[in-house]
């Protein structure tokens, strides 16, 4: 099969068939992606210590913003350049691709230096103390030195996925997870390096993923690849790159911040061990989470491709099989922090207090879990039609708008209760919200529909 027919059949197969193609390969990269942290407090908790597992925790917030510019160009690029492929506007879809990497390689230069300049002050702003701040800077100093194969990487994963390769970029993930695997055990328990083994280690293995990627844009073989008119920056590009693209980075963006208020809560409530407590359940909840966001990637060139072919039916369709599978993944997630909460703790540590507030964590912050596959997937839908108001209004909700505020509220009542049950209310209110705004363009579809059919 071609390049061109692989696009093309986006606007004509079978919805189910090219959901599973394009989403099973999405869910196990973005599951491996999960997994480059995981392994990290894996390695870290066992061949450290339960401190070097609270200096993990400070880093996410760094972690987080890193992510945010990554995938506000990566996924603000393929959502455009689905578009495009669906408008049958090659040209333009190559540009996005040179736009997108030099995006990149700016951004990623600019952030890494900047964050490097001031990581002291930023990890203790983050909720660092004097027995965790040495973990945290070990970690990140060396993940910023490599910020730039981080963008690069992601940005082009996900377009190589929009334009037809989601097995590729699948497969070049798994490399990535692997590598990091090996490399941690090398580094950690082998030359003894300690956390900054385990920093080194996811370095290595994302340059090597990002080697892989440049190779496929080199091939002139495939349908969208770099040439050198390409690699010149252009307004209305970079325009329609961040406008799609400013959803996930301030989902990105209030990811951090809300995770900023909960570690100082929990410093202020419970101390050092109960922030590594929450970045062991945030962990777990993470893994749920991006494998809807892997059914998430998957239904984008689908969505997209159909939108700028004005095939609303196909559109809809897609959307309801993607939040049937996303609702079936979160209540899984709901099983386990309900009936094993404590043989999920024990994956990180064995030390009885940290198990303890583990397990307590589990159990209150996967509680609305059912629901929340069903609010991500349709924050993502409104992003995939190029509605980007929608999905940044959406993305801001869940962790902003509702979250922050019930943090300051019940945190000061019930302590790190209070830091616990934010979440799962948020949540709720959330999803009913998502639901309103969904019904209503599901009823301007269905009347664009019936529009089609008239004489």
């Amino acid at each position: 099969m071609t390049s061109n027919s692989t696009t093309q059949e986006l606007g004509t197969g079978k919805i189910p068939k090219l959901l599973k193609r394009y989403a099973i390969p999405s869910i196990i990269a973005m599951t491996a992606a999960t997994l480059y942290n995981l392994m990290d407090s894996v390695f870290i908790g066992h061949g450290v210590g339960a401190l070097a597992l609270s200096g993990l925790t400070l880093s996410m917030p760094l972690m987080n913003l890193a992510a945010a510019f990554g995938a506000m160009v990566g996924i603000g690029a393929s959502s455009l350049m689905s578009i495009k492929l669906g408008q049958n506007d090659k040209s333009s879809a190559k540009s996005i691709l040179g736009n997108a990497l030099l995006l990149n390689l700016i951004i990623g230069f600019l952030f890494g230096a900047g964050c490097l300049i001031f990581l002291d002050k930023i990890l203790y702003f983050f909720g660092a103390s004097d027995d965790t701040i040495g973990y945290a800077r070990d970690y990140m100093r060396i993940l910023l030195y490599g910020n730039i194969f981080t963008h690069v990487y992601l940005g082009l994963n996900n377009i190589l996925r929009t334009t037809g390769y989601p097995q590729k970029s699948m497969r070049i993930m798994l490399t990535a997870v692997i590598s990091n695997g090996i490399l941690n055990a090398i580094f950690i328990f082998g030359f003894g390096w300690g956390i900054v083994g385990a920093a080194w280690a996811t370095v290595i293995a994302q340059f090597i993923a990002m080697i892989l990627e440049m190779i496929h844009f080199l091939n002139k073989n495939h349908e969208i690849y770099f040439t050198r008119e390409i690699f010149r920056l252009r307004n209305k590009i970079i325009k329609g790159i961040l406008a799609i693209g400013m959803s996930p980075f301030l989902m990105n963006v209030t990811a951090s911040l809300v995770v900023i208020v909960i570690n100082n809560a929990l410093k202020g409530t419970g101390g050092d061990l109960y922030i590594g407590a929450y970045g062991n359940v945030n962990r777990v909840a993470l893994i749920f989470v991006m494998v809807v966001f892997g059914i998430n990637q998957g239904m984008q060139p689908i969505v997209g491709y159909n939108f700028g072919a004005q095939k609303y039916d196909r559109v809809n369709a897609v959307l309801k099989l993607g939040i049937i599978a996303a609702t079936c993944v979160t209540c899984f997630g709901f099983i386990l922090g309900m009936f094993f909460p404590r043989l999920v703790a024990m994956a990180f540590t064995t030390d009885p207090t940290l198990l303890s507030v583990t397990e307590e964590g589990l159990r209150i912050v996967l509680l609305a879990f059912p629901i929340v596959g069903f609010q991500v997937v349709t924050s993502n839908f409104f992003q995939s039609i190029g509605m980007a108001y929608k999905a940044i209004f959406l993305s801001l909700t869940r962790q902003l708008i509702f979250l922050l505020p019930l943090l300051l509220i019940l945190t000061p009542v019930w302590g790190s209760k209070g830091v616990w049950w934010s979440m799962p209310i948020s949540d709720t209110i959330a999803t009913i919200l998502a639901a309103v705004l969904l019904i209503n363009q599901y009823k301007k579809f269905q009347q664009k529909e019936q529009s089609k059919q008239l004489p």
